[in-house]
């Protein structure tokens, strides 16, 4: 016996403004990633400042694409940066420690 749920009729409105949405092409996106390939393909040839260049303007239009995305990197970004300082305390110290365990095996065998 399986549980089957029904649409419901006032999100079909929103559903169908959604698929319409979804069918046209993000030209954003697709300009991105061809301007990544010509990037790519002028690296390739040994064009390296040129594709550099290229690939840049396509960094550039990616980030402008994906704004809400870097902006959500952005406010994430300080939470990793204190769990990687902590981190790098915590093998500080053990690093410390493991040190002044060694000194003192050398002080015990050179008596």
């Amino acid at each position: 016996m399986g549980v089957t749920a029904f649409p419901d009729p006032a999100n079909l409105s929103q559903a169908g403004s959604m698929k319409s949405k979804h069918n046209e092409p993000d030209w954003v996106g697709i300009t991105a990633g061809g301007t990544f390939l010509a990037g790519g393909l002028l690296l390739l040839s040994g064009k390296k400042k040129a594709g550099m260049a290229v690939t840049a303007g396509a960094m550039a239009l990616t980030a402008f694409d994906q704004q809400e995305t870097i902006k959500e990197w952005w406010h994430t970004l300080p939470k990793y940066l204190d769990d990687v300082e902590r981190l790098l305390g915590r093998a500080q110290n053990a690093i410390e420690d493991l040190s002044a365990k060694r000194d003192k095996l050398r002080s015990m065998f050179n008596r």
